[in-house]
């Protein structure tokens, strides 16, 4: 008779997923036990409490993982280095900043949720949920599970915990993406297609799971690693085509993830669509966990191959940067929606992200792990400051986002604190001098030509010059360009009324009829519709502000001052025990 050896766990190594996890599981109890008077507050303090652990329990396990190289649990199902520990902390401060922006109300008392999400748009169910004032608290818990899936996604050397991190983490959000207050109908199309082509990316990552456990008859990438080394060692061994095209079929489930061409589709109707702050929240945090499994899983399996596999992997990843950064940048240069474009802004931050895997080395990831923090801040910064700019009608009923960017013209004249920090969050997303964005970029570079791959660089820096365009271009009818509308008749939140729910409603719809019929207005449409639509800038009530204010002192201080965090970084670079 077989007996089982139960396997001893060290469970403060499980420490910062597990305190994300158990603050869900609480999030849920709240939902079923605590009085809807008291269920936003206690959900928000879990919440944030559960986040600040983590950045806690990163912290402690820090000296032991650095001292030891590695902190392994069940023969590397859950695999803390350095680096690993990088990006759980970049996700916990990034996730911080985006639940502050969830939490924030305007001040008319409205977040950006609708009240019953599975209800059809427009019944009367809708309408007597949103008369209830019911709010969507369900949002919290389903932020913390996303958020233990991204800690856990780089934190493995097994292939099938990777696959179940992958969808822990992408299941809470194809629901979130579904749960806008404003434009229904968009909100629910964009969830659609991200659970279409996210399950489908899903589907390709686990076929080449099989055919590398066909390969090596094991899912773990460290015994891959041997048998590539070993030929001998298996059956299979010596077909390392079969290896190379599993590994090929799970890169492709991380490059959708990141938002890489040509698996870069679903990025801009779902960042359009989805509700602000959640696509603040995917764009930062699911990036940087996407772009630590990219270099755990791509980083290891090249250690294996010889050096004819390790030049063609490396070619299919010139190809995949240089398409991404180009695509990025032209398809971003002609948008005329402040969310698409901040969506094509992410594909071409993720080419730069790409550039710095070229040489599979510690320079190359320390350079992803200070690019992810920076272009995190930024992220999070621009959405929430896109939360705070609405539409108004002619009765003074604030609506939803202002995203056309012919109503961000003269945005300067109406808010300049919030405009200032918009600036600063594009030039930073732009690479300018003084900012974080601009440290990053030169890390990125710098990896791609210490590798030897100088023209990756050189069509890099070119990239960035083209995307300072549409960058800049913004800057301009923020700062130099008058408002469509009389300034004056701007006004704060707290002046004006409450939304109306049957203005609202007509609003949503007319906004999803315009999407449904297939793409952006033209700009003399857009200048039309401004006369009838005003813009307003909300006041936020907190959150929002300390997010904005948090993310503008980060992007200035890693652009000034990026010494102590980049040495904190080359410590954190050790990927691999």
């Amino acid at each position: 008779m077989n007996e089982f050896d139960a396997p001893q766990i060290d469970w403060a190594v499980l420490s910062p997923v597990l305190v994300v996890l158990a603050a869900g599981v609480v999030g849920v109890l709240v939902e079923a036990f605590v009085p809807a008077r008291a269920r936003r507050t206690t959900q928000l303090v879990v919440t944030l409490a559960a986040l600040a652990g983590t950045v806690v329990a990163v912290a402690l396990q820090w000296d032991r993982v650095a001292t030891d190289g590695y902190a392994a649990v069940v023969d590397g199902t859950f695999l803390l280095t350095p680096f690993t520990l990088g990006i759980q902390a970049v996700v916990a401060v990034l996730a911080f900043l985006g639940v502050l922006v969830v939490a924030d109300r305007t001040g008319a008392g409205e977040d950006s949720f609708a009240p019953t999400a599975a209800a059809v748009p427009g019944t009367a169910y809708e309408d007597a949920a949103r008369e209830a004032g019911l709010q969507q608290t369900e949002i919290y818990p389903l932020m913390l599970f996303a958020t233990g899936g991204m800690l856990l996604f780089p934190a493995t050397d097994n292939l099938i915990v990777l696959f179940i991190a992958l969808e822990m983490m992408s299941l809470p959000l194809y629901v979130l993406c579904a749960t806008a207050r404003r434009r229904r109908l968009l909100s629910q199309e964009a969830a659609f297609k991200y659970f279409v082509l996210g399950s489908f990316a899903s589907a390709l990552m686990l076929f080449g799971i099989a055919l590398v456990y066909g390969f090596a008859a094991s899912v773990s990438l460290e015994t891959v690693v041997y048998v590539l080394q070993h030929p001998d060692s298996t059956v299979l061994a010596d077909m390392p085509g079969l290896v190379i095209t599993g590994a090929l079929l799970v890169t492709v489930g991380l490059l959708f993830k990141i938002g890489a061409a040509p698996f870069h589709t679903w990025t801009p109707d779902v960042y359009q669509g989805a509700p602000t702050p959640v696509t603040g929240f995917m764009a930062a945090c699911v990036k940087a966990a996407a772009a630590g499994a990219l270099v755990r899983v791509v980083f290891t399996l090249a250690a294996g191959l010889d050096e004819q596999l390790r030049a063609d992997l490396v070619t299919g990843l010139w190809v995949v940067a240089i398409l991404t950064m180009v695509v990025g940048t032209v398809a971003g240069a002609v948008q005329t929606d402040v969310k698409r474009m901040l969506a094509y802004s992410s594909i071409a931050h993720a080419g730069f992200l790409l550039v710095a895997t070229v040489g599979f080395s510690a320079t190359g990831s320390r350079a992803i792990l200070f690019y992810v923090l920076a272009y995190g801040l930024a992220t999070v910064g621009a959405f929430a400051v896109v939360t705070l700019v609405r539409e108004r009608d002619a009765d003074g009923n604030v609506l939803g986002e202002a995203t056309h960017l012919t109503q961000w013209a003269g945005l300067a004249r109406r808010a300049p604190l919030l405009a200032a920090a918009f600036c600063l969050f594009l030039l930073s997303m732009a690479g300018i001098p003084l900012t974080a964005g601009f440290i990053a970029k030169f890390s990125v570079f710098s990896a791609a030509v210490d590798a030897g791959a100088w023209p990756l660089a050189v069509i890099g820096v070119l990239a960035s010059v083209v995307a300072v365009f549409f960058y800049v271009r913004l800057i301009v009818l923020m700062v130099l360009t008058p408002p469509l509308e009389d300034a004056g008749d701007a006004v704060h939140a707290g002046d004006a009324a409450g939304a109306s729910a049957a203005t609202g409603r007509a609003s949503d719809e007319s906004a999803d009829g315009d999407a449904a019929g297939g793409g952006a207005r033209t700009l003399t449409a857009a200048r039309r519709a401004v006369t009838q639509v005003g813009v307003v800038v909300v006041a936020s009530r907190g959150p929002a502000a300390v997010a904005i204010a948090l993310c503008v002192l980060g992007v200035v201080a890693l652009g000034v001052v990026p010494g102590p965090v980049l040495d904190w970084m080359t410590q954190a670079a050790d990927f691999r025990p």
